[in-house]
């Protein structure tokens, strides 16, 4: 999949292992997953690739995230992003825009 970060801290967390932001400070282990995941997400050539990934835990968001989609960073930290497909080129095409880092329980 393409991925683009719909927010600086995000990118920066993936390139750089820590955000400039003081408000998004990760613990180093949750980073590691962090990048770890996108590079999963990277990889995968469309959605349903994510299924066969158990860990992952993927899953399209009900509620009042409607219309987004998670997978699991552990068991408390999850990403958010929306996907879809671009079909007019000669080969399909998956854009994962990562929306956010969150704590799955707040």
């Amino acid at each position: 999949m393409v991925i683009i970060f719909e927010k600086d801290y995000l990118k920066q967390l993936y390139e750089n292992g820590k955000a400039k932001n003081k408000k998004y400070r990760f613990q180093k282990i949750v980073i590691t997953k962090y990048i770890q995941t996108i590079d999963k997400l990277r990889v995968a050539k469309r959605v349903e690739d994510l299924y066969l990934l158990k860990s992952l835990n993927y899953e399209k968001l009900r509620g009042n995230k409607k219309g987004l989609e998670s997978v699991r960073v552990d068991k408390k930290y999850r990403i958010e992003f929306k996907s879809n497909i671009e079909r007019d080129k000669p080969e399909i095409i998956t854009i994962c825009s990562i929306i956010d880092l969150s704590n799955h329980y707040k």
